[in-house]
């Protein structure tokens, strides 16, 4: 499961890249599918990156409301740019892609919190998904 590892990771720098520029997580993406095929120097974007960027953009809406609202004490700005967007990552394939275990989400985004992120974002990342986790059936609603 190495490239899955490495398709989140993928898929997290996105995001994060995404939201660093004040840019569409899509255009980033296409940006990143682009220079791959044009360098090949750069590593290939997986379909599994593809499926999670495409996928967190399809619910960001919705992910976004769900993580300000069970964030206690953080606001979606006040939060690092990189817990944000872990979460964000997180709560879409935790609650939108059933081919996952809900351990290896959150096992997978605790690690991304640990190489990326502050000595106590882990416990952040793990808490708050792990609600999520709890909430899962009442969330899976179709976005308003």
């Amino acid at each position: 499961m190495a490239a899955r590892n490495t398709a989140r990771k993928r898929a997290f720098q996105i995001l994060f890249e995404g939201d660093q520029r004040g840019a569409e997580v899509l255009t980033v993406l296409a940006d990143w599918v682009r220079l791959s095929r044009a360098d090949t120097r750069q590593p290939p974007v997986s379909e599994y990156t593809m499926e999670l960027v495409e996928g967190y953009a399809g619910h960001a809406k919705r992910i976004d409301e769900l993580i300000a609202q069970y964030s206690v004490g953080w606001t979606l700005d006040r939060m690092p740019v990189v817990d944000r967007n872990i979460l964000r990552l997180g709560a879409y394939e935790l609650i939108w892609v059933d081919a996952t275990p809900d351990a290896v989400v959150l096992d997978e985004m605790v690690q991304l919190a640990k190489e990326f992120s502050t000595d106590e974002s882990p416990s952040f990342v793990n808490g708050l998904l792990g609600r999520l986790k709890d909430l899962k059936p009442s969330l899976r609603r179709d976005e308003v």
